[in-house]
């Protein structure tokens, strides 16, 4: 936060911590991009993204449990086959 202030540089942070300017650089920029999608998010915007992946997700498992049934069938008519 010290270089958010301008109490400090990157360079001051990196060798205090033992990182190169790049990481911090880089930290410093993720976390402003961060910041910024915190200001332009809001509940209904993050509740409304939520709701949709859940929704994706149920129709994934539901189709995935049509297959494993098909398979089952599939494979219990094939072991009948072979038997007969």
């Amino acid at each position: 936060m010290d270089i958010f202030k301008g109490k400090t540089t990157v360079a001051e942070v990196a060798r205090q911590h033992d990182l190169t300017v790049s990481e911090v650089e880089s930290w410093i920029e993720e976390a402003q991009r961060n910041m910024e999608n915190g200001f332009k998010a809001r509940p209904k915007d993050i509740r409304g993204q939520y709701e949709s992946d859940l929704r994706e997700t149920k129709e994934a498992l539901g189709e995935a449990h049509l297959q494993i049934y098909a398979l089952k069938k599939w494979r219990r008519l094939l072991d009948e086959d072979e038997n007969s």
